[in-house]
């Protein structure tokens, strides 16, 4: 009986052995089954982790490409900004230099302006001079000569002739001047004489001085004679013809004289027949 007993215990303890060892199996596969899928796993992130220490060189590398590159845009973009601004500097200078040099033209424009300007002015004044000495000056072809010193004058004051221009103009029309006061000149004109006669007379002019008159006869004689009037800021010129027989044989030689009748010579005219002399 006891060996039965035994016998029983043996086979429940084998029974139960053999169920532990079932379980032991067990917990081993399941052990082994986790190991492989540990190990599975951990190649997985093994394999991503070489994969990202991949990624990490590879972005490492570009970002060290990428770093050169910038130090290299860098300096080549100093180096363009540095030559750019050296240009700027230069077109700056340049521009400086263009100023300053269309501003020294310009004051030498406006300096030539103005000059010319005060030599307008000048001439205006010269003109102006020119046409009052005229307007009291002898009554020989007075109103010709007096109309080309005003045009001259209108001309000037109101720009339509250049400074060239009037300076050639006036520089003209003061030669004429000049050589009417010097040229000796006879006409034969008709006369209105003081007494509203009129008569064919032969007109002698001397220069600006002297002015003398005889009729185709030979009876009537005057000498022109200037007078102030109203103080003397105008003059009137009329005819003396009260000329004593002294006078009246000095214009009368001196017409044979200019006219070929007599030899040319020096002709004495007395003082008192000038366009200062007294008036009878």
């Amino acid at each position: 009986m006891k060996s039965t007993m035994t016998l029983k215990i043996v086979m429940a303890c084998v029974a139960l052995a053999g169920v532990a060892f079932a379980d032991v199996e067990s917990d081993i596969r399941d052990l082994q089954l986790q190991k492989e899928t540990l190990n599975s796993e951990i190649a997985k992130l093994n394999s991503q982790i070489s994969a990202t220490d991949s990624m990490l060189k590879a972005d490492d590398k570009r970002y060290k490409d990428l770093q050169e590159r910038y130090k290299a845009d860098s300096e080549r973009r100093k180096s363009e900004i540095d030559s750019l601004n050296a240009k700027i500097k230069a077109v700056a200078l340049q521009l400086n230099e263009e100023r300053s040099k269309q501003a020294h033209a310009k004051n030498r424009s406006d300096n030539v302006a103005a000059k010319r300007k005060a030599v307008i002015a000048a001439l205006a004044t010269i003109s102006k001079q020119l046409e009052n000495q005229v307007a009291q000056t002898l009554p020989w072809n007075r109103d010709v000569r007096l109309d080309r010193v005003k045009s001259l004058t209108r001309d000037i004051e109101s720009g339509n002739a250049s400074a060239e221009e009037s300076f050639s103009r006036l520089k003209s029309l003061i030669a004429e001047e000049t050589k009417f006061g010097d040229e000796v000149a006879i006409v034969n004109s008709p006369l209105t004489r003081k007494n509203g006669e009129l008569i064919n007379a032969q007109i002698l002019r001397i220069g600006n001085q002297w002015m003398v008159y005889s009729d185709e006869n030979g009876a009537v004689y005057g000498a022109l004679v200037r007078k102030c009037v109203k103080d003397c800021t105008s003059v009137e010129y009329e005819w003396n013809e009260d000329l004593n027989l002294e006078e009246r044989a000095a214009v009368r030689f001196a017409l044979d004289v200019k006219q070929a009748r007599k030899p040319p010579q020096i002709v004495t005219l007395p003082v008192s027949l000038s366009i200062v002399g007294e008036g009878k």
